[in-house]
């Protein structure tokens, strides 16, 4: 069964459905190496940070093996993993922000997240920047422990939200971290999350909380949009060992 191409609705799910099924006829045979993952995208006529949330949601799911400089591997158990995604799926709902796609979510982020520090360099009031100027604190305290600073970068992304004096852009930032803790966001960040990203993280937060001490929303947009586009191109940067599950 030759790969179809795809539309965009659920995209990442749509592939990885696809790749799941030629995984399970034996088109794809436990132990083979799948394709790369500009090839994968080629025939399926996506994009690669498509290819990879889906082969992200098939490595959660079992269904396959990255191995950091050799390729991505179907797994011997195939089968029962597949029977097991497939339960997934019959419980997926795509409106749930845990099921949303990482790299799409982080697309988002860019274009709503930059007004919405825009808005809080307007806005902020003193204990909005004390809120702010506190989460990035506890975000280098974390990275200086050599752990993963998420809760100090989750606090400071809502406190932003809360200076910008609109609770539809608060509750949509919130809803973003949601699909962060989602098990897909997760896994990409145990790939390509590293002390040395964070450290750049930690920088492009400062930038943006210069700007909105400063009361300036427009260094505060796009002190924002680098960020975030930066955290972007961290992810689709080359595969790099993670941690096993």
């Amino acid at each position: 069964m030759p790969l179809q191409t795809v539309a965009p609705h659920r995209l990442y799910r749509q592939i990885a459905e696809q790749l799941r099924q030629l995984m399970v006829s034996g088109e794809f045979a436990p132990g083979s190496r799948l394709p790369a993952e500009r090839d994968l995208a080629l025939q399926l006529g996506v994009s690669r940070p498509s290819v990879r949330e889906a082969l992200i949601a098939l490595e959660v799911e079992g269904m396959i093996e990255v191995r950091t400089g050799s390729g991505i591997y179907v797994q011997q158990a195939v089968h029962n993993a597949a029977h097991h995604g497939m339960a997934l799926d019959a419980d997926f709902d795509a409106d749930t922000p845990a099921n949303w796609g990482p790299l799409e979510v982080m697309s988002a982020r860019i274009l709503v997240e930059a007004e919405v520090a825009a808005l809080a360099a307007v806005h902020a009031q003193k204990s909005h920047v004390k809120a702010i100027q506190t989460s990035l604190k506890h975000m280098q305290r974390e990275a200086a422990r050599n752990e993963v600073p998420r809760e100090g970068d989750e606090a400071f992304h809502q406190a932003i939200a809360l200076a910008c004096g609109n609770s539809v852009l608060l509750d949509t930032v919130q809803r973003y971290w949601q699909a962060r803790h989602g098990p897909l966001f997760e896994r990409l960040g145990d790939y390509f999350e590293r002390p040395a990203s964070w450290q750049a993280a930690i920088d492009e937060h400062q930038a943006v909380m210069r700007a909105i001490e400063a009361h300036d929303s427009s260094a505060a947009r796009k002190a924002m949009q680098k960020h975030l586009k930066q955290a972007h191109k961290r992810y689709s940067a080359s595969w790099r060992r993670a941690p096993a599950r």
